[in-house]
């Protein structure tokens, strides 16, 4: 179990500095033992702060961290267990708003109970009222990066925590929507933990205390990073410009055939996209999962900093590429398109997964999430081909006008071998059907599938 780290004491963790803020003067006075007359509510208020040093279970205000300013919400669980009423909504509501307003990015330290029983539904309601704030934060295009904290549990978690751009987890945290009391008598304890929701994608990465500084700064960094003005690339005037591609990591001529041109994409010797990613990026961090319980460890999304500006990335690594990773690589280009930060897409795969366990969690519907969301997207997708490039599983994560190839690669509409077995030809006449498909690297410029040939020089 994490340690259970006050609200001053996580802030002085984090922060440089803090500013608090006072709550709203519009805020509803609050009736006698609360909304709905729970005896003896005001006396256990009362306590919790004289025990705490604090008035409510949320305190907020404005902070720098790693030099960059912010909005902060910082839980109190010691008070009433970190738990959420009208007051702390009061808050909460008041923090993303004052973040929206200011264009400062939004920075939660979550450590909660749930709803305060106290005030019965109008406790519950609170989470409407976080919700309509997060919808508003996201259309200021405003980043929120959520911290969760022992215990992260109950309406806190399903708001602020999961509501989040980036959600971060300190290891051995309770993590859950059901509270420690009110679980299945027989639930397996490790699915209420930081380190399960990280393995099924509900968190981006396991945080110690001690590093917990430098990731923040690291993550602010990159959500907030202004970008450079459009160069014509862009939907939208004043838009960023698109990203480069990478440069080729081999040197290779041109394959003579289509069967040479697949036998080059399949070399296990070949760079896959880890190679590319660190030979591009100075520096990066990952985001992880569907946030639908599905994490492809074959597909790689994130942010990075290339020539001193901002990309976000997802990338293939060459394996087929399941529901989890078009969902995921779905994620990553929306939150940039959202923060106004140009996307590289690495395209590397033999196709989308198609055993039982992808159709069951919908392989369709995540590889037309994908295509949908490239589509949509306002800021510039820059793709390159750097491997195979298998039908519709690769081509969902691949930039219609600014996909790029590497000589060592190929696209096809299916694999050579599929498409002899389906024309009933032998298997020994899939290097000819290669050549048919037009699938080599300067086949696809002249179709004009591709921009053109990244080289090792530039």
């Amino acid at each position: 179990m994490a340690e259970r780290l006050a609200a001053r004491a996580v802030i002085a963790l984090v922060t440089d500095d803090f500013t608090p803020l006072r709550p709203p003067s519009g805020a509803v006075a609050p009736a006698p033992d609360g909304p709905i007359g729970w005896a003896g509510y005001d006396a256990s208020r009362a306590r919790a702060a004289e025990a705490t040093g604090v008035e409510e279970s949320v305190v907020y205000g404005t902070a720098t961290v790693g030099g960059r300013a912010v909005v902060l919400v910082a839980f109190e669980f010691g008070f009433l267990g970190g738990s959420l009423g009208r007051a702390a909504g009061d808050r909460l509501v008041a923090a993303y708003g004052t973040a929206a307003e200011r264009r400062l990015p939004l920075v939660s330290l979550v450590a909660t109970g749930g709803s305060r029983m106290q005030e019965g539904m109008v406790a519950l309601t609170q989470l409407q009222r976080v919700a309509a704030a997060t919808v508003r934060l996201r259309e200021s295009g405003v980043p929120h990066v959520a911290v969760l904290r022992d215990p992260s549990t109950g309406g806190g978690w399903a708001t602020v925590g999961a509501g989040a751009d980036v959600v971060l987890a300190l290891p051995g945290a309770q993590v859950a929507f059901a509270g420690s009391r009110v679980r299945p008598q027989h639930a397996d304890p490790a699915a209420y933990t930081a380190e399960d929701q990280w393995r099924h994608g509900h968190v981006d990465a396991l945080v110690p205390p001690e590093e917990l500084r430098d990731t923040l700064a690291l993550w602010l960094r990159l959500l907030t990073a202004s970008t450079v003005p459009s160069q014509g690339g862009g939907r939208e005037s004043g838009g960023p410009a698109p990203a480069p591609p990478p440069r080729a990591l081999v040197t290779v001529g041109p394959s003579g055939t289509g069967w040479a041109a697949v036998t080059r994409a399949r070399d296990p010797r070949r760079a896959r996209a880890g190679a590319y990613l660190d030979a591009y990026f100075e520096e990066r961090a990952a985001v992880r999962g569907d946030r639908a319980g599905g994490v492809d460890p074959g597909v790689e999304c994130g942010f990075g900093v290339h020539d001193g500006r901002v990309v976000a990335y997802a990338a293939q690594d060459g394996s087929a590429t399941r529901p989890a990773g078009f969902r995921t690589a779905a994620r990553l280009v929306r939150l940039a398109d959202r923060l106004g930060i140009p996307v590289l897409t690495l395209v590397d795969t033999p196709g989308a997964a198609n055993d039982a366990e992808a159709e069951r969690s919908g392989a369709g519907p995540a590889i037309a999430d994908a295509f949908t969301a490239i589509a949509g997207a306002r800021v510039p997708v820059t793709s390159l081909l750097i491997g195979e490039g298998g039908s519709g599983g690769a081509l969902a994560l691949a930039a219609p006008g600014n996909t790029w190839a590497t000589p060592d690669s190929y696209f096809s509409v299916i694999a050579p071998e599929l498409a002899a077995a389906i024309l009933k030809r032998t298997p020994d006449q899939a290097p000819a059907t290669a050549d048919q498909l037009r699938l080599r690297p300067q086949d696809l410029v002249e179709l004009g599938v591709v921009r053109g040939i990244v080289t090792r020089e530039g």
